[in-house]
């Protein structure tokens, strides 16, 4: 297979949740690892902290990739691996899952002749490759033609779009094996008080106010504050090994989560390191994690929370909230965990990677 920077490869630009990346189909891309991180390196233009030469937008949030293949289980329609490449280190990274790109693989799919669609609502059952697990997604299919327009919204995105709800199950322990990994609601990691738990995500949650903040700040304060992001990753580094993910210095995961009381009605506040940069929201399994750590006796999050009567749990964030159902059985065991995004289709067409000569 050539670098494809001559005749370009088939891409799918889409906006999922409060997340961009790039769609392919894993066909189209080298079926060496190694080779084909190469080339998204290349599309995306990293590493760069611009990323001028390449269709990332300088921020982990837009510097992203979903690979699509048909299904490699019966219960499955479509498998998607989710890679994110960094924006200025050579690294691209599959060690960690990501809702909000996950809201742009059903349409996705379909789009690209993966799924068929059926008239009103096509259900998509997607095997997440970086987890195991499967997930569905509703995609509005009026006509058997994938829509983007509707009447949801969410934080954290402009206007208002077509819903694609998120469903899922057995997500405890997606990456390092276990609910809370280390067995605790609560460790101590350089001496602060802390919570590793992972349900579709491993997140280790820590107190706003035990590094002197009210949990309000801005993303761009936070960003700015090297002292609190050199705490964050010595604690980072720390529990990685805690939680069975080995040593994690150019890993993605775990992410830092600092939690505060809400502020504006919700269940609990939220800034999320991812891991190095704050946040403008929150991802979805992210959110699902604080969620089911409100709920847990003892952890950082349940002291602070104000626990909903309905399970309908709203993860405050810098751009707003994040909508989490949590569907517990009598004996108060997680049953489900389902949570609303909408996508968008931004451009399809072939993207330019830069030769390979230029970059390796």
């Amino acid at each position: 297979m050539s670098d494809g920077s001559a005749e370009g490869i088939p891409c799918l630009w889409m906006r999922g949740g409060t997340s961009k990346g790039a769609v392919f189909l894993a066909s189209d891309l080298p079926s060496d690892p190694q080779a084909r991180d190469s080339l998204l390196l290349r599309i995306m233009g990293a590493p760069d902290a611009r990323q001028i030469d390449g269709i990332g937008g300088a921020d982990p949030l837009t510097s992203k990739a979903a690979v699509l293949s048909p299904a490699s289980r019966p219960d499955a329609d479509v498998d998607y691996l989710f890679l994110q490449i960094f924006v200025d280190q050579a690294i691209v990274t599959d060690a960690q899952g990501c809702g909000n790109i996950l809201a742009a693989v059903g349409p996705a799919a379909i789009e690209r002749g993966l799924v068929k669609a059926v008239d009103g609502t096509t259900p998509v059952r997607i095997h997440m490759l970086n987890t195991g697990e499967v997930s569905l997604a509703q995609v509005s299919t009026p006509g058997g033609r994938v829509t983007y327009d509707g009447d949801a919204r969410i934080d954290g995105v402009p206007g208002t779009h077509a819903p694609v709800p998120l469903f899922f199950q057995n997500i405890e322990g997606s990456l390092s094996g276990a609910l809370l990994p280390t067995g605790n609601s609560l460790d101590l990691i350089e001496g602060v008080e802390c919570t590793l738990i992972d349900n579709g995500m491993p997140i280790v949650i820590l107190r706003a106010s035990d590094f002197g903040l009210s949990g309000e700040e801005s993303r761009e304060t936070l960003d700015a504050d090297e002292g609190l992001k050199a705490r964050l990753e010595a604690i980072r580094l720390k529990a990685g090994p805690m939680m069975n993910l080995g040593d994690v210095a150019t890993k993605s995961v775990p992410k830092m989560t600092l939690v505060s009381a809400p502020k504006n009605g919700g269940t609990i506040g939220t800034r999320s390191f991812i891991p190095h940069r704050c946040h403008a929201s929150i991802g979805v399994f992210a959110a699902v994690s604080v969620a089911t750590a409100c709920a847990l006796d003892a952890s950082v999050a349940a002291e602070l929370a104000c626990l909903p009567s309905d399970g309908h749990f709203l993860i405050e964030h810098p751009s707003g909230a994040a909508d989490v159902l949590v569907q517990r059985a009598a004996d108060g065991r997680i049953e489900g965990i389902g949570t609303l995004r909408t996508a968008r289709k931004l451009m399809d067409g072939r993207v330019f990677p830069a030769p390979a000569a230029s970059t390796d």
